[in-house]
């Protein structure tokens, strides 16, 4: 299948293009910026070829979005699965009283309205047989283990997970999977040194969801990388 995926030039990002690039499937890897800094997305390509294409996609630009998926139609290409996987974690451990509002406006661009934006334009490409939409969500976005602290990425992903949950509404009749899938914390930039998950481990979890369309045992769209339900 062809898979798109935001925020692909690192962490869980270029570990989700790498297996499925392994896996056989065809990925359009959004990075905001191709050609500065992308050597891992250069690697993978020098060995996979055409199966990899590095596309200009920024979340919060909803033009070049809009110019991106007009350009992959007019090419004649479809997708079997959006991952929404770009997303920023601002304002860690701030507590609400020196909270920076502006970094909650710049989360909820990223996090929330990114993957709207993405889904508003390439859900019309999402022809392929089984498709899949996965937001990258996070255990953080839990109601139930509401905790004080990083207000801006917590509350971002809550919403995500409510966007989910409409979208996999909305996508009942054409048979489209969807998902908020908790990564994992994990090692990489943003889950630091102490984190506890190979990303490459989370990247093989999700791909695999994808291809096998593991369903989530409880009411709600929200699972970990092994298909395991999430309390909401």
């Amino acid at each position: 299948m062809n898979i798109l995926i935001t925020g692909a030039g690192r962490g869980l990002g270029i570990e989700l293009a790498a297996e499925a690039l392994d896996r056989g499937h065809s990925v359009i890897a959004g990075v905001r910026k191709p050609g500065q800094e992308q050597d891992a997305l250069s690697q993978l390509a020098a060995v996979h070829g055409a199966r990899l294409t590095i596309a200009a996609l920024d979340v919060t630009d909803e033009e070049g979005i809009a110019s991106l998926a007009s350009t992959l139609k007019g090419q004649g290409r479809t997708l079997g699965a959006l991952i929404n996987n770009a997303a920023v974690l601002t304002a860690r451990n701030t507590p609400i009283e020196e909270l920076d509002m502006q970094a909650m406006l710049t989360t909820m661009d990223i996090n929330l309205y990114g993957p709207m934006r993405v889904v508003k334009h390439f859900l019309p490409l999402l022809t392929e047989p089984e498709p899949s939409i996965i937001n990258i969500s996070s255990e953080a976005g839990s109601l139930t283990h509401a905790y004080p602290g990083d207000y801006p990425y917590a509350i971002s992903k809550t919403a995500l997970n409510m966007f989910t949950q409409q979208l996999h509404v909305y996508g009942q009749e054409r048979g489209i999977q969807v998902l908020s899938v908790h990564p994992g914390w994990m090692h990489t930039d943003m889950g630091g040194e102490e984190a506890p998950t190979n990303p490459r481990r989370s990247a093989e979890g999700i791909i695999r969801l994808i291809e096998q369309r593991i369903a989530p045992q409880g009411r709600f769209m929200f699972v970990d990388y092994t298909g395991k339900d999430m309390d909401i």
